[in-house]
């Protein structure tokens, strides 16, 4: 039994720790912090005293903090004394790998503060499986590592490292990666290096933690919705008892959890597994057969899927129309699965020299995980899931559609203190719609704004050109604007559109005219890669569509932000099942749904423009706004206080 850490102050009983806590809480920001040349912000301190007493009362909590706020360091504070005092760890469940770094890294956030505070903080990484190397998988891939580069790095890496994680050899592409690391079709129980493996490891490392683990949302949706079970059957849970849970960048929920709680078909699986199945020696005429009809039926499960699918390049996932033609095919597809699972347990027994066991097994496993994904989407005619084909690698996806339920069930009735924290959470202070998403009926809520001086810091320019909008204007007007107040800044802009598709339409309207600066187009590089570019080459001009969060260019290099066009939502299924429920609810999905989820992207969008005290600089929306439905959903993304003007867009320089 771990040994329970001392609590960072004097408290004499359970009832007069919250009150002890927001007396230490107070001593922190207004005295010790601003002795190590730490200015108080009380936007900071509030929102600190918010989250204590939402954490302190097992409250589920909605904290938005603008930016500048340092909300980092707010629920810090809470989690640690909050840690020791319930002798469990608690969770920060992080959106990105980036973020988790930026909090535990050697440098990061919580070093920093436990060294501020004379307190030796035990703070852990715990990633998802999927970052990890298997062990077995390693040496099956001997042979299909063709790079020999590569395959050298792999391996003197395997020499040196403990716990095999991903982030160590981060050069490895993601195709060599899908052969080497842990995968959810690889049966542990059959592995000779259960319990000894990397990934075993790992879990070791993070599991002792006393104070913190700081997680990423696959590792901890994938413990939530396995929890119960797991214990049930006698195992032990992804992640230890913990006592709270932070959600930071909380925004970013219902994907990691509708993933993590769904089941994908990725067609190039299963044609390897079909591949493999062909090459056995000597089989039996009725596998023989089986794995004729799972090929047959597999490829037409695959190209009605495609034709049902909706078109749309806004989205990363791509909607269905689900007619009696896919269900008919999914009905097919899942009856040859289900026969070829009965060949290939009549083949665990007769143990072929082709197949060893563990490969019958993941093979069991990959069709059984099928076979559940096509039972929910053929149950009810598909109204009881969230179907979707990823635009990336094209595999079907089968995810509930009661997510909200879920969340109840499985973490909101535990009644553990649960925080939500982003800068963009609300409309306007407005919580309803993200509370709405997750099912929520009464969460506390705070909300403050950015410590930054909006008014000093930021022009916003609106369009009142009703004459010559944006949607009536010409492309070609609407290139020529987007040019002149580019070059009336020198560059140095991020110019923010909705799909890849005007991206590529706006690069063939620049081919007129001569820049004097570089222009990064989203689709010629790697995010990372073009956003360190736009970074370093002061006079850049970035172009793309992901770009509305997850990007921190302070200083000269980013002084104009354009709204091409403001970010309505797209066809995307986690957005459709929330226009149905809407309308279900008898509500309208346009009030309720589009404009408050476009305005909080915008917010997002906005907070690109300033990142520190000292930044400078314009938002240019393009779009219509003044006298459209919208307007106030926009004036209330924008930066609160920023000077706003109205005028017309030509050629005359607007900066």
């Amino acid at each position: 039994m771990t040994t329970k850490l001392k609590v960072p102050f004097d408290y004499k009983s359970k009832e007069e720790f919250p009150i002890a806590l927001a007396n230490w809480i107070g001593d922190v920001f207004y005295d010790i912090l601003p002795e190590h040349g730490y200015e108080v912000r009380e936007e900071q301190v509030f929102t600190a005293f918010q989250l204590a007493e939402a954490v302190c009362h097992n409250k589920v909590h909605l904290a938005e903090a603008g930016l500048g706020t340092g909300k980092t360091f707010a629920y810090l504070l809470t989690a640690i004394a909050y840690a020791r005092f319930s002798g469990k760890p608690v969770i920060i469940a992080c959106a990105t790998s980036a973020l988790q770094e930026q909090l535990a890294g050697p440098k990061g956030d919580i070093q920093t503060l436990s060294n501020l505070l004379g307190l030796a903080v035990d703070a852990r990484m715990a990633r998802e499986s999927r970052q990890y190397i298997c062990d077995e998988r390693v040496q099956e891939a001997r042979s299909l590592i063709d790079d020999t580069t590569q395959a050298n790095d792999i391996y003197q890496w395997l020499d040196k490292t403990i716990t095999g994680e991903r982030s160590e050899i981060p050069h490895i592409s993601d195709r060599l990666w899908k052969q080497i690391g842990w995968d959810e079709s690889v049966d542990c129980d059959m592995c000779s290096s259960i319990g000894y493996c990397k990934l075993a490891k790992a879990r070791e490392q993070y599991r002792p933690a006393r104070d913190l683990i700081i997680a990423d949302r696959g590792i901890f949706f994938e413990d939530l919705w396995t929890r119960d079970e797991r214990i049930a059957d006698g195992k032990r849970p992804m992640l230890p008892n913990y006592s709270a849970v932070i959600f930071d960048e909380g925004h970013k929920v219902i994907l990691p959890a509708a993933m993590q709680a769904g089941q994908k078909i990725n067609k190039e699986d299963m044609d390897s597994m079909i591949f493999s199945l062909d090459q056995v020696q000597e089989a039996r005429d009725s596998l023989v057969l089986t794995v004729d009809s799972l090929e047959r039926e597999c490829s037409h499960f695959f190209k009605t899927l495609n034709r049902c699918v909706v078109e749309d390049d806004r989205s990363e996932r791509l909607a269905i129309r689900v007619d009696d033609t896919l269900l008919a095919a999914a009905e097919a597809f899942h009856k040859v699965l289900d026969q070829l699972l009965l060949e290939l347990q009549i083949e665990l027994e007769l143990y072929t020299e082709s197949l060893t066991i563990r490969m019958l097994h993941t093979y069991e496993f990959q069709i059984e995980m099928a076979m559940i994904a096509l039972e929910r989407f053929s149950g009810n005619e598909s109204k009881d899931v969230i179907t979707w084909v990823d635009q990336i690698d094209g595999s079907f996806w089968v995810v509930p559609r009661n997510l909200s339920e879920m969340l109840d069930k499985h973490l909101f009735q535990k009644k553990l203190p649960v925080v939500f924290t982003s800068a963009t959470l609300s409309n306007e202070g407005d919580f309803s719609y993200f509370a709405r998403t997750l099912g929520l009926k009464e969460p506390s809520s705070s909300t403050v704004g950015s410590s930054f001086d909006m008014e000093k810091q930021v022009v916003v320019y609106l369009s009142n050109d009703m004459g010559n909008s944006k949607a009536e204007a010409t492309f070609a007007q609407s290139i020529e604007q987007l040019v002149s107040m580019l070059k009336s800044n020198g560059g140095r802009a991020l110019v923010l559109t909705n799909s890849l598709t005007e991206v590529r339409n706006i690069r063939k309207g620049f081919k007129d005219y001569q820049l004097p600066f570089e222009v990064l187009w989203e689709d010629k590089g790697e995010r990372g890669h073009l956003v360190r570019k736009f970074r370093e080459n002061v006079s850049s001009v970035l172009i793309g569509s992901t770009f509305w969060e997850g990007i921190d260019v302070p200083g000269e290099s980013l002084s104009l932000l354009v709204v091409w066009e403001l970010p309505f939502p797209s066809l995307d299924p986690l957005i459709e099942v929330q226009r149905k429920e809407a309308i279900e609810d008898g509500l309208d999905p346009i009030e309720t749904v589009d404009y408050p989820e476009m305005g909080l992207k915008l917010k997002q969008g906005c907070g690109r423009l300033i990142r520190s005290k000292d930044d400078r600089g314009a938002i240019v929306i393009m779009d219509n706004v003044i006298g459209y439905p919208w307007e106030k959903v926009v004036m209330g993304a924008l930066p609160p206080g920023s000077n706003v003007k109205v005028k017309a867009f030509n050629k005359t320089e607007i900066l």
